[in-house]
């Protein structure tokens, strides 16, 4: 894979739960993923393999990780060892995110990759 350079706000969006949509950016062995989460919008308790890292841009997100709540503002950022359980939601104005998933989240790329070349998923 060679250099990239991309305006990730213009890149094909997708969903990732209900009024919270993803905008990804693949590398080889990491990704970005520019996160909107509509007013009010949820992620539910989950857990996955990659560590995870972000940073909120704009609004607020809490994270709640073992049941407690981290309310995160402009420019407060996290680290999520990989199988942490935790779920997350956004205040009433809504949040923008951006994550960083080591390595790459194949699911994402995979329903991406549906997505850009028209084919439902699965």
């Amino acid at each position: 894979m060679g250099a990239q350079f991309v305006r990730l706000d213009a890149v094909r969006a997708f969903e990732l739960a209900a009024g919270v949509a993803g905008q990804p950016l693949f590398g080889e062995g990491a990704m970005l993923n520019l996160i909107r989460f509509e007013p009010g919008a949820t992620v539910s308790l989950h857990s996955h393999p990659h560590e995870q890292l972000g940073i909120v841009l704009e609004g607020m997100q809490a994270l709640v990780v073992e049941g407690v709540p981290h309310e995160l503002g402009p420019f407060e950022a996290y680290v999520l060892p990989g199988g942490v359980e935790h779920s997350a939601y956004c205040g009433p104005e809504g949040a923008l995110v951006l994550d960083v998933f080591c390595p790459v989240r194949e699911d994402y790329r995979e329903r991406w990759e549906h997505l850009e070349t028209g084919q439902a998923e699965a």
